[in-house]
């Protein structure tokens, strides 16, 4: 083996090793999320087999479509025969979120080929984004190390959690009793995890807008309200963020104006 094959087989190495550590670091951070994706894949099985659908059509929702809250929005439409247009339109208009979830992760992932952004795209979700984002800020866009190997650590656990509970709940549907309150129990999970993602001013204000306005619009159909309040969120977070990005850089010629009058 040549000097220069032995250098680019070391980098190589190199390579794999950030990604592996990666994964493993991001299983470790995404551990704690595993019960309450779990739980709520339960739920949602239980309510879809409960509506009417038989087994092998809540297996095929629940791995093709992959998204809690979609596919409960769909199910009243689907017990009442609604239009096949309306069920898609209604998943799609209750999914939006993950426009802005693709706006956050897909700049990481833009050097990747179609078919790997594609499945990255399937797998991602609520937790997945926020876990990544606060990992990998917008400003390591250009630094691609380690961003695979995080995200699929985060995302693969959450894939299995999620379609485990759902295949036992499709299965055990008739004999959970609703007095568990398993939703109820996912839900505290997820929130008990999410909380302490919220570290700075952007975030506190982002959660406060989004929770307020999805409150208050809560009768709107479709979930509307849920998606109004994350986007009404995350321009409040945008918008402070760059009042303090201003802020910074008017300090900083400030205190390079103070220097130079002592020089």
């Amino acid at each position: 083996m040549t000097k220069q094959s032995e250098a680019h087989a070391a980098g190589t190495e190199s390579a794999a090793d950030i990604e592996r550590r990666a994964y493993l670091e991001g299983r470790k951070v995404g551990a704690g999320n595993l019960p309450g994706i779990f739980a709520w894949g339960i739920v949602t099985a239980m309510a879809m087999v409960k509506t009417g659908l038989t087994a092998w059509q809540a297996l095929g929702m629940t791995f093709i479509v992959f998204a809690g809250s979609a596919q409960l929005a769909a199910l009243p439409l689907i017990a009442s025969a609604a239009p096949i247009w309306m069920v898609f339109v209604t998943a799609m208009v209750v999914n939006l979120r993950f426009v802005i979830f693709a706006a956050g992760t897909g700049p990481h992932f833009a050097h990747l080929p179609w078919y790997r952004r594609l499945l990255y795209g399937y797998i991602n979700g609520d937790s997945t984004m926020a876990q990544f984002t606060q990992r990998f800020p917008y400003h390591t866009v250009n630094d691609t190390a380690g961003k695979v190997g995080f995200y699929t650590g985060l995302s693969y656990q959450n894939w299995i959690a999620w379609q485990s509970g759902a295949v036992i709940g499709i299965m055990l549907a008739g004999q959970i009793p609703a007095s568990w309150s398993i939703g109820f129990a996912g839900t505290l999970a997820l929130m008990g995890l999410l909380i302490p993602l919220v570290t700075n001013l952007p975030g506190v204000a982002a959660v406060a807008v989004a929770s307020v306005i999805a409150v208050v619009l809560h009768a709107l159909p479709y979930r509307l309200g849920l998606l109004v309040g994350v986007v009404g969120g995350v321009a409040i977070a945008m918008a402070i963020e760059s009042w303090q990005r201003r802020l910074a850089i008017k300090r900083m010629k400030q205190e390079m104006k103070q220097d130079m009058r002592k020089k």
